[in-house]
C-alpha cells in the first residue's frame, strides 16, 4: 500500500496541477523534452507473429490452443489487416468469433499423438495515435445494445457492493458524465500504484480490490477498477485487451515496447463513452506505471514525466498498441475447462488441464511484432 508521506505527494501534485491553465498542464514535457501530446496522424501497420510449441506427453489428447486475434474496428485508430497461420502435421484451426463480444481467436486442435504440437499465426494491424477534443463536440451514438453490454457487471467487476458505494461518493454531486469519468481517473492515479510483484498483467478482481483497502496491481486491475466504478454510475466504459508493439515516440521507456519480442509486452486500456464525444481513452494504469518504473524509478507524482502522462491519458493514446478485443468471461471453445475472465494471451489445454498463460517458457510460447508497410 502506498505510505502516508506518498499519498501527501500525490495529493499535492494533484492541487498543483489544478490549479495550472488546462494549456499550461499540457506543456508538462515527456523524457523526450517534448510535451507529451498524442494525436491522430499517418498509419502505421504492424505484423504481429504467434508461435505455440506445446509441450505434450506422448499420447495425450486432447491437445488444444486459442490465439487472440485483432478484432476492434475503430476508424479513428485501428483496422485489422488479417490473419494468416502454419499449422504442424495433422492439425486443424477454426476462426471463432465470441457471440456477446465479437471477440476472434484462432481455436487450433492438434492431432493425437502428434510430436511436436505447433502454430503459427500473423496477424497484421494498422494503427495511430488517438485524441479527443474536448472543445468539438462530434454526433456520436451508442445504441441501445452496446450500451446495455457496457454498462452490465462482470464476474470480476461487479456493480453493487463496495464497487457501488465507491462510485456513489466519487461522483456524488458532479454534473456531467465527463467529470464524473474525470473523477474516477484522477482517483485512481492519487489513490492507487502499480504492484510490482503483480503477475501478468493483474486478474481485475474489482471488489476483491477495493475491499482489501491495497489498491495495488497492474493495467488489468487498475483499469478495471476504472471501468467497473463507472459502469456502477450508469456510464459505459471498457476494457480493451492488447499488446505494445513499439516503442514511445515521447522517449517514454515505461510506455512502448522497446524490443522486436512482445512476448511479455500485453497491456490493457480502459475506454469511457461520453455523449457527444464517443468512446474517449483513459489509461490510469499507465500513469502509475511511469511513476514506478520511468527511469530512473520511483518518480515523483509532480515530475514533469508524469504530470505529462496524467494529463495525456485522459482523453489520448500513442499508436504504439493494438487492440485485441474488449470481452470478458469467454468461455473458449472445445474447452472443459473454466471460462478466462479476458482473453489477452495465447492459451493452451493438454489432456484437459489448461496451462499457465502467463509463463511463457513452460508453456512455450513467444510473440513478436515488426512494422510493415502499410
Amino acid at each position: 500500500m502506498t505510505s502516508r508521506r506518498d499519498a501527501l505527494k500525490s495529493a499535492v501534485a494533484f492541487a498543483a496541477l489544478c490549479a495550472l491553465p488546462r494549456g499550461a498542464r499540457a506543456q508538462a514535457l515527456s523524457p523526450s523534452g517534448a510535451p507529451f501530446a498524442p494525436r491522430p496522424g499517418d498509419w502505421r501497420a504492424f505484423s504481429v507473429t504467434t508461435r505455440i510449441d506445446v509441450v505434450a506427453p506422448a499420447g495425450a489428447a486432447p491437445v488444444q490452443a486459442w490465439v487472440p486475434l485483432p478484432s476492434i474496428k475503430a476508424a479513428e485508430w485501428q483496422k485489422p489487416l488479417g490473419n494468416e497461420w502454419t499449422l504442424s502435421p495433422g492439425a486443424s484451426a477454426t476462426e471463432v468469433v465470441d457471440p456477446r463480444y465479437g471477440a476472434r481467436m484462432l481455436h487450433v486442435v492438434f492431432a493425437p499423438g502428434a510430436e511436436a504440437p505447433r502454430v503459427e499465426v500473423v496477424s497484421k494491424v494498422a494503427t495511430r495515435g488517438r485524441a479527443t477534443d474536448f472543445a468539438k463536440p462530434e454526433a456520436a451514438e451508442l445504441s441501445p445494445q452496446e450500451r446495455s453490454l457496457f454498462t452490465a457487471p462482470t464476474e470480476l467487476i461487479p456493480t453493487d457492493g463496495i464497487v457501488k458505494t465507491t462510485s456513489d461518493r466519487l461522483t456524488a454531486g458532479l454534473a456531467d458524465d465527463r467529470a464524473k469519468a474525470r473523477a474516477v481517473y484522477d482517483f485512481i492515479v492519487e489513490n492507487a500504484y502499480r504492484k510490482a510483484s503483480t503477475r501478468g498483467c493483474g486478474v481485475g478482481d474489482v471488489a476483491s480490490l477495493l475491499a482489501s483497502g491495497d489498491l495495488g496491481g497492474k493495467c488489468a486491475d487498475l483499469n478495471a477498477l476504472f471501468v467497473g466504478l463507472l459502469r456502477a454510475a450508469d456510464i459505459p466504459a471498457r476494457d480493451l485487451y492488447g499488446l505494445r508493439v513499439a516503442p514511445s515516440a515521447f522517449g517514454y521507456k515505461s510506455l512502448g515496447a522497446n524490443s522486436p519480442t512482445t512476448t511479455k509486452a500485453q497491456h490493457c486500456r480502459a475506454e469511457v463513452w461520453l455523449e457527444g464525444l464517443g468512446w474517449v481513452a483513459a489509461d490510469p494504469a499507465d500513469v502509475r506505471k511511469v511513476v514506478l518504473e520511468e527511469p530512473p524509478g520511483n518518480n515523483a507524482v509532480d515530475a514533469d514525466k508524469v504530470v505529462a502522462a496524467r494529463e495525456a491519458l485522459f482523453g489520448a493514446w500513442e499508436g504504439n498498441w493494438i487492440a485485441f478485443n474488449d470481452a470478458h468471461d469467454l468461455a473458449l471453445p472445445g474447452s472443459r475447462g473454466p471460462k478466462v475472465g479476458f482473453l489477452m494471451y495465447p492459451e493452451a489445454e493438454v489432456a484437459g488441464a489448461r496451462l499457465d498463460c502467463l509463463d511463457p517458457d513452460g508453456f512455450k510460447y513467444s510473440i513478436t511484432a515488426s512494422e510493415v508497410a502499410v
